[in-house]
């Protein structure tokens, strides 16, 4: 008797999903997560689609080995990873495995046993004993190690008390539910600005379907309680929706989880790249069982299976983090969109610099634009000066100008903070021989190192190569020649402490602040003014709120407008923006003061003028003009291979092989900015399309004419971000 056939898509870069038999008595349905054989191995896999009986007859189909007790994946969970494989000119299975990164939750939890006060007192209650007591009743239900470690003891002394009666052993769950949010408790008190646009949104929760907005808000305008009341409203009408919110960094995601706490009487559930595994898994099973009601990630929270999702909020939207550039590259800005459509939800994109492509779907109608022009209550928009260095440069070997200087001394003067604004890590971006001129570069590559004063080492902040700093020039052998060049964040710390003596200095970037523990320390120490001096990188720039902070400084506003991206005035203006929007927030007025060799730049002067909306309509000028995103279409394919001679060979078969298509511009091969890396030499081509042009389809069809030699590696970029 022929047995029902399942299509399995395997986590694997194959083109298409494999037929298997489905066993008798089997409860295999679509989307159900099984394991099946390909070749001499048992492989994870999704069934895609369910054929009848009658599609085995006269083949020979293996079986499905198992089939796991999870939930099967939803229909629109199963047709966004189609969309995205298509859109990005991705195997199915790259895509499927980013939704299935934490396979650990597809079982139950696992088990543990905890340990419970039962309230006697042992006949014999030593000193140890006591201190277990005293541990159990402090954290609650543990595990022997947990309980143990807390009083300074060994697991034996817990044991022991188990068998005195004063603890009674439990076997639970190790991975606990999430709390459930509560709605219904009372959000912040709302101006009428705040209260239309949240009025908009709940109304939107209330009626249900797709609907997309832009929540468009000055730094402090209160976007973050805005879309709460969406988030409330969204868990009222629907006791079992969920919802997902995404943060473009990491420490983001930690600071803001008080806030969710506060609000909700329940902490979200976490996801990014910083979890522990077993965080991991629990978050994961959660989403997808429908049990985890927000999660609040990074970009690849996108990706989650979850099983009921109503409503989903892009945090800063404009922000390059959502990018994700390795593997699978796309931009979960736009992902998100088309899942909420997908899904039947409401999507929500906050910023008060969006970026030109949101202001323009916004202004053709695919979005309704919510406008917060105004901080709440006494506080007000900083006052944005230009400190031209062409006329007040800094004294010699240092970075802060003389009126930067004053501005800082006066701050400490009045009891209030100063942030310092610098998007370089380490002490200095560039190390060289005074002898002999060497550039210290990455094995292999053409980028050069970082000097970390703190640590003694030389850092790549592109490969993660870190040596200790040498003590001669690998070069020429002079000894005690190597010095850095140009500013750091360090070597700014360092020049600060030298002009403040007294004052109170951190650093806060992501070599300082690795992991959720020291970014809360630091983000707690500058709330309650233990901090006089914070100096950071685009860390601090977005999502932080500090009430005594009055002054913030960027120290070199030009360095992102160098290189080639077409969007780098835009991110410029949006990053500046965002840092000088931290300095007064609270009652007291805030002032920022933006160091430029360029005072005339348009991004500049739009800064200093406030005139966002002026910036972006010079933007929307030039980039319409020339046919540039968002009013036509861009892709790049980037080659790789071990020498240069190769690339360039294969780049001359690949150029051969283009499609030939009306509208379609080639540019290329030309050498990547970043022409070596981990050892392989890069070369980009760039394709220019009308908006009417599928893109996507063209690349696709220009990839399936290449066959290019084993050590090449080809990928395809769609509307690309970083140009390196």
């Amino acid at each position: 008797m022929a047995m029902p056939v399942a299509r399995i898509l395997f986590v694997l870069p194959l083109p298409e999903p494999f037929d298997y038999a489905v066993p008798e008595g089997m409860d295999v349905s679509v989307g159900s997560y099984v394991t099946a054989p390909l070749g001499q191995t048992e492989r994870l896999g999704v069934v895609w689609d369910m054929l009848d009986d009658a599609a085995a007859a006269g083949r020979t189909l293996k079986p499905v080995i198992s089939v796991y007790p999870a939930p099967p994946m939803p229909a629109a969970m199963r047709e966004f990873i189609s969309w995205a494989a298509k859109y990005t000119v991705s195997h199915p299975g790259h895509v499927l495995g980013m939704a299935l990164r934490a396979r650990g939750g597809l079982t139950p939890s696992p088990t543990e046993t905890v340990f419970h006060l039962t309230g006697e007192e042992p006949k014999k209650l030593t000193d140890t004993r006591r201190r277990v007591l005293d541990a159990a009743e402090e954290v609650g239900a543990a595990n022997a190690a947990t309980l143990a470690a807390a009083a300074g003891v060994s697991s034996g002394v817990v044991k022991g008390l188990v068998s005195a009666g004063a603890l009674r052993a439990e076997e639970m769950a190790a991975d606990a539910p999430f709390a459930v949010p509560q709605p219904d408790l009372p959000g912040a008190v709302l101006t009428g600005e705040q209260g239309e646009a949240a009025d908009a949104l709940k109304a939107a929760m209330r009626t249900g379907g797709f609907a997309a907005f832009l929540l468009d808000g000055v730094t402090g305008s209160g976007k973050t309680e805005v879309y709460f009341e969406a988030i409330a409203e969204a868990l009222r009408v629907d006791p079992d929706a969920q919802v997902l919110v995404m943060l473009p960094e990491i420490a983001l995601t930690q600071a803001i989880l008080s806030r969710f706490e506060a609000r909700f009487g329940a902490a979200p559930a976490p996801w990014h790249s910083g979890l522990s595994d077993k965080d991991r898994r629990r978050t994961w099973r959660e989403a997808v069982h429908g049990r985890a009601r927000i999660v609040i990630g990074a970009r690849s929270a996108l990706f989650l299976p979850f099983a009921n999702l109503k409503l989903v909020i892009v945090d800063e939207e404009h922000d390059g983090s959502y990018k994700q550039e390795d593997g699978v590259t796309y931009h979960a800005r736009d992902m998100a969109v088309m899942r909420a459509k997908l899904e039947g939800a409401g999507v929500v994109l906050a910023s008060a610099t969006p970026a030109l492509e949101t202001v323009v779907n916004a202004e053709a109608g695919r979005y309704t634009r919510l406008m917060l022009a105004a901080r709440p209550g006494a506080a007000r928009l900083p006052d944005v000066e230009l400190v031209d260095l062409r006329r007040a440069p800094p004294a010699k070997n240092q970075w802060l100008s003389p009126h930067l200087v004053h501005a800082m001394q006066e701050t400490l003067a009045a009891g209030e903070q100063t942030l310092l604004f610098l998007n370089r890590r380490g002490y200095a971006p560039l190390v060289l021989c005074k002898a002999c001129g060497e550039r210290l570069k990455t094995p292999g590559t053409e980028n050069w190192l970082t000097e970390h004063r703190y640590s003694g080492r030389l850092v790549c902040h592109v490969t993660g190569y870190s040596i200790p700093k040498p003590s001669v020039c690998p070069a020429c052998g002079a000894k005690d020649s190597l010095m850095g060049v140009g500013p750091g964040v360090e070597r700014v710390a360092e020049e600060v402490r030298v002009l403040m003596p007294e004052a109170r200095i951190e650093i806060f970037s992501s070599d300082t602040a690795m992991g959720g523990d020291a970014t809360r320390g630091i983000i707690d120490r500058m709330e309650t003014g233990e901090i006089d001096v914070l100096i950071g990188t685009q860390i601090v720039a977005k999502g932080h709120n500090f009430p005594n902070l009055t002054l913030v400084g960027v120290v070199d506003a030009d360095s992102g407008m160098k290189g080639g991206d077409l969007r780098a005035g835009e991110r410029t203006y949006q990053l500046l923006s965002q840092v000088a929007g931290r300095a007064g927030r609270a009652e007291r007025p805030g002032r920022a003061l933006v160091q430029t060799y360029a005072p005339d730049n348009p991004a500049m002067l739009a800064l200093a003028d406030g005139d966002r909306d002026g910036f972006l309509q010079i933007e929307r000028d030039v980039r319409a003009e020339l046919g540039l995103p968002p009013f036509g279409r861009l892709a790049a394919m980037i080659i790789s291979a071990p020498s240069a001679e190769m690339v360039d060979e294969t780049c001359r078969e690949i150029s051969l092989a283009a499609p030939n298509a009306a509208g379609i511009e080639l540019f290329g091969p030309a050498p990547a900015p970043i022409t070596v890396l981990r050892g392989r030499h890069r070369r980009r081509f760039l394709v220019k399309a009308p908006r009417n042009i599928d893109l996507s389809a063209y690349m696709a069809a220009w990839l399936a004419r290449l066959k290019p030699p084993r050590p090449v590696r080809v990928s395809v970029d769609i509307d690309p971000y970083s140009f390196l």
